[in-house]
């Protein structure tokens, strides 16, 4: 395979609009796709024909608008290219009209929408993205696009995104004037995800249920072998899992979606997946485009694609690290130090954007990766807590406390570090190590985020990373224009001051897993949100809806339906995982025990007839027999607190009680289940184990 001939071949991608658009049509799109200008309309119908005539010489059959709905999914409305020829021969045409390219009509009230549509308020409206190329997927053309209310209220995550980028964009520019910069004419996010996923076993996967409804397993003792060794990360790939990596990137790279690195991650069974950073909206759908191959692929392999934060118990859980960077369109990274960073104040600036934005609007970032399954990962392993802090090394970290005091740092040059061995190569050492255990972690020439899960939609970090720059920008620049380019640098100084001494607690550089930290970050008066529960009133504080309403990215109507849409999600998750739980234990796991229990007490009274008694067979049996009513008496007790919960008054009040009441009670019942499981003969247990789940791939 030829990558360089075959990538991007289903990408409506700018070779094919330079070859098959009219020019001037061509300049005019990529003026909105490079600028982020608004769309001229007129070209839509050369645009429309020009994707159509490609698409079905490509094999495509129907077009589909392509929105992410708040699902953290993908959707679209299929649509046939034909239509009857007007002729009346019995014949049909290839049509793809102006019009159906720039809107379609799904149902909005369909979708998640937080009591923005009314069922009988069914109309919906889809906008073409023209920033995002269409692509080629199962003889459809795709066509991104953003989704909106009959009124125009956003109904994705597209639409905050893109509207965050335009208030950066006019910020950010508005900064860079005031700091002297006459030239650069658009600054725009840029991203790139890196995806982690598991792989068990299909035909293993289709026999637990809890894999099947929830994505994660609810039970499962823990296995004589984990992580404990350290053996998988970027260990050997096996040849099956080899096999379904490359198929994934040779879909990827067709797609125009730059897959870039693949390794086995921390826990056994699990991968990650990284493309090159590109603009944030591009990279955001195509990491999506990403998790949908994954699943693909992965069926048509004989796997399952596990994408749950935690599918688990006892080993890392998977996330989303979201790589965030600043790029103007003459090629500035707003986040590169240069080689002497204690001399670049606009650095150092932008620096303090971001340490004055993560500490006034820590919560905002942990709603940002609020849902009720990374509940399960934020904080064990090697993910961050749920506590906001920035990292940014020691060495950065003197150099804006020192130039905040007027004191002169001299910059020593990167050494090269010698290993010892004469033949190899001296290492380039960095100016600061990386802290994996920091949620929004400096890494060179950009910020990881690294709390986002990794079910969800990138977009929705990456807006209010945007919002959040976009409003310390416009107070930034309103000071520099105010001060004059006569007292330019002195002004950033007296910013760089005033961040550190007022938002310098939000900085640090240790151990994020410590109970130290935590105790430390309360003492900071730090805000610590342990469950998506527990943020989502931030969707509701006047400070943020001021903040959204005030760079024009979420209007008050869209902040209160996040909020619904976040409460309903988490009770539902975790009313989904209790029933399952109850099914399971009640029709698999309680009927296996007791029949195990029964089998072992009829070899007991046989060996007693023989008079072999055996005092470690009948305590096994005791045990066994415990264990039936822990089982029995748990789930009751479950399904109790579930009744419970689903009868109390409003989804707040419902979600509440499914995290307090039920998800206690759900541990209690796995407790008594997961010990049975140690006692069971493995041919009698219903469910493949830990063991057969992650080693047996």
């Amino acid at each position: 395979m030829d990558i360089t001939k075959t990538y991007g071949i289903k990408v409506f991608s700018d070779a094919v609009m330079s070859q098959r658009l009219p020019r001037d049509v061509y300049e005019s799109l990529k003026l909105t796709q490079r600028m982020g200008t608004e769309l001229d309309s007129t070209i839509a119908g050369a645009v429309a024909a020009a994707m159509r005539d490609w698409a079905v010489e490509n094999g495509a059959t129907h077009y589909s608008h392509w929105f992410q709905p708040m699902t953290n999914i993908t959707a679209g409305k299929h649509e046939a290219f034909i239509m009857p020829d007007n002729n009346n021969n019995g014949n049909v045409i290839m049509e793809f009209s102006s019009k159906d390219l720039i809107q379609s009509e799904p149902d909005a009230s369909s979708f998640p929408n937080g009591g923005l549509r009314a069922t009988f308020e069914a109309r919906g409206y889809t906008s073409w993205d023209p920033t995002s190329p269409a692509f080629i997927r199962d003889q459809t053309l795709f066509i991104p696009t953003a989704f909106c209310s009959y009124t125009g209220l956003a109904l994705d995550t597209k639409t905050p995104q893109l509207r965050s980028m335009a208030a950066l964009n006019k910020q950010g520019i508005r900064l860079l004037r005031a700091l002297g910069n006459t030239t650069s004419r658009r600054l725009a996010p840029y991203c790139g995800n890196e995806q982690e996923y598991f792989l068990v076993d299909r035909q293993r996967y289709e026999q637990r249920l809890d894999l099947k409804l929830c994505g994660r397993t609810l039970f499962g003792a823990k296995p004589a072998k984990a992580q404990e060794l350290d053996d998988h990360y970027c260990g050997r790939i096996r040849i099956r899992i080899s096999d379904f990596m490359h198929e994934v990137d040779r879909r990827l790279w067709e797609l125009g979606v730059p897959a870039k690195s693949e390794h086995n991650e921390a826990a056994p069974a699990q991968h990650e997946l990284a493309s090159v950073f590109d603009i944030a909206n591009v990279d955001c759908d195509r990491n999506q485009l990403v998790m949908e191959v994954l699943r693909v692929v992965a069926k048509e392999k004989g796997l399952a694609c596990l994408l749950h934060e935690k599918p688990f118990r006892g080993t890392n859980g998977s996330g989303k690290h979201h790589n965030y960077s600043l790029m103007t369109d003459d090629g500035i990274n707003l986040l590169s130090p240069g080689k002497k960073p204690e001399q670049n104040l606009q650095f150092q600036l932008i620096l303090c954007a971001f340490i004055k934005g993560v500490d006034e609007y820590a919560d905002l970032l942990r709603l940002s990766s609020a849902t009720a399954s990374n509940d399960h990962r934020l904080g064990g392993f090697e993910a961050p807590p749920a506590i906001i802090s920035i990292f940014l090394g020691d060495y950065l970290s003197s150099i804006l406390y020192k130039t905040a005091h007027g004191e002169n740092m001299v910059h020593g040059d990167r050494s090269y570090m010698r290993i010892g061995a004469p033949v190899l190569p001296g290492v380039l050492k960095d100016d600061s190590d990386r802290n994996r255990t920091s949620p929004f972690a400096f890494t060179g020439n950009k910020f990881e985020f690294r709390m986002v899960g990794s079910t969800q939609s990138a977009a929705v970090p990456d807006a209010f990373i945007n919002t959040i720059l976009a409003d310390v920008f416009q107070q930034f620049a309103d000071r520099l224009e105010e001060a004059g380019p006569e007292k330019r640098d002195e002004t950033v100084v007296a910013i760089i001051r005033e961040t550190l001494e007022q938002h310098g607690r939000i900085l640090f550089n240790g151990n994020n897993y410590s109970k130290e930290w935590e105790e430390e970050a309360a003492r900071r008066g730090l805000p610590i949100f342990k469950t998506a529960l527990d943020v989502a009133p931030a969707y509701l504080d006047e400070k943020n809806i001021a903040l959204f309403e005030r760079q024009q990215v979420l209007s008050r109507p869209e902040c209160e339906s996040r909020y619904e849409i976040l409460v309903e999600g988490i009770e539902k998750v975790i009313g989904i995982e209790a029933h399952v739980m109850m099914e399971m234990a009640e029709r698999q796991i309680l009927p296996a025990v007791a029949k195990y229990a029964g089998d072992l007490a009829g070899s007991y009274e046989n060996m007693a007839k023989l008079n072999l008694y055996n005092d470690e067979l009948k305590e096994q049996i005791s045990a066994l027999s415990e264990d039936v009513s822990g089982i029995i008496r748990a789930n009751r007790e479950l399904a109790a607190a579930v009744q419970s919960a689903e009868q109390t008054g409003c989804a707040a009040e419902k979600a509440r009680a499914m995290v307090d009441l039920v998800r206690p009670r759900m541990d209690a019942l796995r407790a008594v289940c997961d010990d049975a499981e140690t006692h069971v003969d493995s041919a009698c247990w219903p469910m493949p184990t830990y063991t057969d789940l992650m080693h047996r791939v």
